[in-house]
C-alpha cells in the first residue's frame, strides 16, 4: 500500500458545545471562522468554557487527515511542533497509538491549541486558535530525508502563516517524487494569501480541497465554477458542499457526488476526514468518482460524534460500506 506524510500544525482540539452565540459575540469571534488569538485571550477563553464540559484532542487539520490514512492501512508520517509540556506528550502518544511516524519538533512555546465552539442549529464550528509551539515549525526544520519513500505528501492552507514553510516543504515533496495535496483549511486563510495560494497551487499542487467558502475566496466564483477555475490549475479539484455533497474534477472528467446519509451533531474535522478518504481512494487507483464517494462515506461518520476522532463501531461501518462500494466498482468493470 502507498504512503503519505502530512504536515502541519500540531493543535489540540478543546471542543466546546454551546446552545448559542453569546459566547462568540463575547470574545468577537465570527461565526464559522479560524480567529487567531494570543495567549492571553486563549486563556480568557478557556477559562470562561471551563464551566461547559470540554473534550480535549489530538488534533490538527493535517494530522486528522493523517490520522485517517493511517486508521484506512496506509504508511502515514506527520511533521510537526509542540512543546515540551502535558498537551505535547498528549500529541506525541495520540499519534503513536494510531501508528502514526510522527516528526515532532519540540519548541519553545508551550503546545498549541484550538478551541472549537460547535453551536446550534447546524453544528457549526468556529475556531479560536493559539498556535504557540506549533508556530515555530520553520523551513529550516526540514530536511529532505523527511520527505523520502512516501508517495503523497499532504499539507493545511493554515500553515500560511510561513509562507517559505509550506514553500520549502512542496519543493521538497516534488523532488523526493510525491503526489502533494494542499487543504485550503479556512476561507478568511484564503482571502488572506490569495496571491501565494495561487502561486503554490499553480506550481506544485497536484490536489486541492476546498469548501465552497474557500473555492468562493479563492477564485470569486460560485461553487461549480469554481471546480471548473481550480481544476485548471491542478490534476484535481474537490470543492466540498457540506450537507449537498461534493464535487471533483480531473481534466474532462467531472463527478458531483451525493452526501452519505448522517446523522449530524458536530462538523468538526469532516474536511478532513474526507481528505483521508478520498486520499486513500486514489492510492488504490480507484476512479475519480469512487474516491469522492469514499470520501464521502468516511465524512458522513465524523459528523455523527463530536469532536475529530470516529468511535470504533462506525470505523467498522465505514470499512464495511467502503469495502462493498469497491467490489461493486470491480464487478462493473468486469
Amino acid at each position: 500500500m502507498k504512503s503519505i506524510l502530512g504536515m502541519g500544525n500540531a493543535l489540540t482540539d478543546i471542543l466546546a458545545v454551546l446552545p448559542d452565540d453569546s459566547l462568540l459575540r463575547q470574545f468577537h469571534l465570527p461565526k464559522g471562522s479560524m480567529q487567531h488569538v494570543d495567549m492571553k485571550t486563549g486563556d480568557r477563553i478557556w477559562q470562561t468554557l471551563r464551566s461547559t464540559g470540554l473534550q480535549y484532542v489530538a488534533g490538527g487539520s493535517a494530522a486528522n487527515t493523517i490520522t485517517g490514512t493511517a486508521i484506512f492501512g496506509m504508511k502515514s508520517g506527520f511533521i510537526g511542533k509542540v512543546g515540551d509540556d502535558e498537551l505535547g506528550h498528549l500529541y506525541r502518544s495520540d499519534q503513536e497509538q494510531y501508528g502514526i511516524r510522527s516528526i515532532l519538533l519540540k519548541g519553545v512555546s508551550s503546545s498549541g491549541r484550538a478551541m472549537v465552539f460547535i453551536t446550534a442549529p447546524n453544528a457549526e464550528r468556529t475556531f479560536a486558535v493559539y498556535l504557540g509551539a506549533a508556530l515555530e515549525l520553520v523551513p529550516e526544520d526540514l530536511r529532505p530525508e523527511y520527505f523520502e519513500g512516501y508517495d503523497y505528501f499532504h499539507v493545511e492552507g493554515y500553515l500560511v502563516q510561513n509562507q517559505n514553510l509550506i514553500r520549502k516543504a512542496v519543493e521538497l515533496a516534488k523532488e523526493a517524487g510525491c503526489i502533494v495535496s494542499l487543504d485550503m483549511a479556512s476561507y478568511n486563510v484564503v482571502e488572506s494569501n490569495e496571491v501565494f495560494l495561487h502561486d503554490i497551487v499553480e506550481h506544485y499542487v497536484d490536489i486541492v480541497f476546498a469548501n465552497e467558502a474557500e473555492a468562493r475566496s479563492f477564485t470569486g466564483m460560485a461553487p461549480r465554477e469554481a471546480l471548473d477555475e481550480i481544476a485548471r490549475h491542478c490534476s484535481i479539484a474537490v470543492v466540498k458542499v457540506g450537507k449537498d455533497g461534493s464535487m471533483v474534477r480531473s481534466g474532462d472528467e467531472c463527478h458531483y457526488i451525493e452526501a452519505w446519509p448522517a446523522d449530524p451533531v458536530d462538523a468538526t474535522g469532516a474536511g478532513d476526514t474526507y481528505a483521508a478518504g478520498f486520499l486513500y481512494a486514489h492510492s488504490l487507483g480507484l476512479p475519480l468518482k469512487t474516491c469522492g464517494e469514499i470520501g464521502s462515506i468516511i465524512a458522513a461518520k465524523v459528523v455523527e460524534v463530536v469532536g475529530t476522532k470516529i468511535d470504533i463501531p462506525r470505523w467498522k461501518e465505514a470499512k464495511s460500506e467502503i469495502r462493498a462500494l469497491i467490489a461493486a466498482v470491480q464487478a462493473n468493470k468486469k
